[in-house]
């Protein structure tokens, strides 16, 4: 809609008027816009601009000379989604720098800048930011409440600084639940609160980056790494050889966590720097509780209270119960009665903390005591024998029996039905070991390893002598096919 003085009434120019002031200012000088995009790179800017266009979701202002933010410096960006501030000047975030702006500011780079402390009034106006870069600062304290605000907060990357602290219980206090990248690396850590990262969801402690830091060789820290390295956390498996430990905090000392590992040989392997509130232990396996407080790290003793209000310390009590010296308590076989709290307590001169686990020892299911042998097993030996039977039937030769006698009324009558041929003949055919030598033809010979004997029904001749003949001898075919029924006889 383009207005055009007088030839437009006065109540269109009022519309058109309130149009241009929602829109903004038209694109500033030496910038590049198009769409919702709007470029400044590069142009020599030692501020924000004091007029955007209000239509701009992506605002990039990197590599120019801006110093500081100035209070509602971005207002009037209501649908500011990514703003690049990286490589700049910046040395300070005035409070209220991104109040009446985008609510729905997802992306802020300030990378490659001056920045020295982060306050907790630095990023309050932006609930929706998911990704906040901080890289390559001189960022030396981070107030416990500078994140605080940020509870959308996915990624967080705050690599290459100064920093000798972070508050780590503020990111599990804070509700910062979709956080899964905060990286730390290439600072001046020389401590870890291995109570506070333990702490930490499981996400966040597979995005946690810690190498190339001034971290003191610690047994703590080197089971913390060592706990990451096994379950495959990228943190650790892409850094292996950055993740290193200065040796009593002696600069040009340092030693690798993995490829120094006999330095650490004679730190408490089993010891881990994470401890479940509850546990739960089958009655009779052995159970390993970890001392894991603020006070870890930094020559504290310690000793427990168990359930039954025992004191417990290094190196136990008696046989069943063993305790080292980091603090973890050892239980051989605990049982049914020895569940309930176990109360850790560190001390370190007047300061002391304490850890609460609660032990469930679960009771060992009945089938244990009165089934010794499991199904795997018992089809396993009803497999076994079964080869053996099969085994036994193939080559063992069973007994042979005495040849049954041959009755004497039976030559007479194979010598009747020779002569009187059709049904005789096919009755001795049947009752014969090998086939007559009429049955073979000109060409073909007597297979003297091939016995069969075909047992098929005698068909009663017209004549009925066959008949007669067949009733009379019943008894005596019978007793002849029990003999040849184990013996099989093969016709060519």
């Amino acid at each position: 809609l383009t207005c055009m003085q007088g030839e437009w009434p006065v109540v269109v120019l009022m519309v058109c008027v309130r149009l241009s002031a929602v829109r903004g200012a038209a694109c500033p000088p030496r910038c590049l816009c198009t769409a919702d995009i709007l470029s400044c790179p590069a142009v020599d800017l030692d501020r924000v601009p004091a007029a955007l266009p209000a239509y701009a979701a992506t605002l990039d202002l990197n590599h120019n000379r801006i110093q500081q933010l100035e209070p509602g410096a971005f207002q009037g960006l209501l649908q500011l989604e990514v703003l690049r501030l990286a490589h700049n000047q910046l040395s300070a975030i005035r409070p209220g720098a991104f109040r009446n702006s985008s609510g729905r500011l997802r992306h802020l780079d300030l990378s490659s800048n001056q920045l020295l402390v982060l306050k907790q009034s630095d990023f309050q106006e932006l609930p929706a930011l998911e990704e906040l870069l901080l890289f390559n600062n001189r960022i030396k304290h981070v107030e416990s409440t500078a994140l605080s605000g940020l509870t959308g907060l996915r990624k967080a990357y705050l690599s290459h600084n100064r920093l000798t602290n972070f508050p780590f219980f503020s990111i599990r206090t804070d509700g910062h639940r979709q956080l899964t990248l905060l990286d730390l690396s290439s600072n001046r850590l020389p401590k870890l609160p291995l109570a506070d990262i333990s702490g930490l969801p499981p996400a966040l402690q597979e995005g946690l980056y810690l190498h190339n830091n001034s971290l003191v060789c610690d047994c703590a820290m080197f089971s913390l790494f060592r706990l990451w390295d096994q379950k495959g956390f990228a943190s650790v498996r892409f850094f292996r050889q950055e993740h290193v430990c200065l040796v009593a905090g002696v600069q040009r000392s340092g030693i690798s966590f993995f490829l120094h590992q006999r330095y650490f040989e004679p730190c408490n392997m089993t010891a881990t720097p994470q401890q479940e509130a509850s546990v739960s232990v089958k009655a009779g396996a052995p159970l390993l509780l970890h001392c894991v407080t603020s006070l870890s790290g930094r020559g504290a003793v310690f000793f427990w209270l168990t359930p039954q209000l025992e004191y417990v310390a290094p190196p136990g009590n008696n046989g069943s119960i063993r305790m080292f010296a980091n603090g973890s308590l050892a239980m051989a076989a605990p049982q049914e009665q020895d569940s309930g709290i176990y109360v850790c307590v560190a001390q370190v001169r007047r300061l002391n903390d304490s850890r609460e686990v609660n032990v469930t020892v679960l009771p060992r299911p009945a089938t244990d005591a009165t089934e010794p042998f499991n199904t795997g097993f018992t089809t396993l030996l009803g497999c076994v024998v079964s080869l053996l039977l099969v085994l036994v039937y193939l080559y063992l030769t069973p007994c042979r029996c005495p040849p049954w006698p041959r009755p004497r009324p039976l030559a007479a009558t194979a010598q009747s039905q020779g002569k009187e041929g059709g049904a005789g003949s096919a009755q001795s055919s049947i009752l014969t070991p090998t086939p007559p030598a009429s049955t073979e033809g000109p060409g073909r010979k007597v297979s003297s390893n091939k016995h069969v004997v075909f047992l098929e029904p005698i068909r009663e001749q017209q004549n009925g002598r066959l008949g007669a003949e067949s009733q009379q001898r019943a008894g005596e075919t019978d007793s002849y096919m029990s003999v040849f029924s184990d013996t099989p006889i093969m016709l060519p």
